[in-house]
């Protein structure tokens, strides 16, 4: 027997995630293991991941191809950086199979003190890569140095 996979056109998923979310690029402290040091995610950062993954819906299939989010950040105070590395990877797993899909992203910073949370919205698009790669157009690589061998240079 023949299984034949068909990736139907899937819709977007909306949630809101309450609490406010931890900076990535703040959230992160010393410790020692033995004499080893180390970092690792601050406790506002484990905190707001637990309860991150018991609020996310968990997807049966997640999305595997190229996806869109738009976020909605409103934080308790003016205090935090806008960040969302953090949502991003918490996504993993539950909404997409790796952050790395997302190829394009809206973030917005609000304010409201009494209720801070996050609603998110994930939309699968067309991939791009190719039709940057076929156009010409997108980021530019670095072509590498020529190197010459000895016996050239003899």
């Amino acid at each position: 027997m023949n299984v034949v996979l068909v990736d139907l056109p899937r819709q977007e998923v909306s949630f809101t995630i309450f609490g406010e979310p931890a900076s990535k690029a703040n959230s992160r402290k010393a410790v020692m293991f033995g004499k080893r040091p180390a970092f690792i995610k601050s406790d506002k950062a484990r905190g707001y991941l637990a309860g991150f993954i018991a609020q996310c819906p968990k997807l049966p299939i997640p999305f595997n191809g190229p996806v869109a989010v738009e976020l909605n950040i409103w934080y308790a105070s003016r205090r935090p950086d806008l960040d969302e590395s953090l949502i991003l990877d918490a996504m993993q797993g539950a909404i997409y199979v790796n952050d790395r899909q997302v190829q394009e992203r809206h973030t917005y910073w609000g304010l409201d003190r009494t209720n801070p949370r996050c609603t998110i919205t994930v939309r699968p698009i067309a991939d791009r890569a190719g039709d940057a790669e076929a156009s010409g157009s997108g980021p530019r690589r670095k072509r590498p140095k020529a190197t010459r061998s000895k016996r050239a240079l003899a």
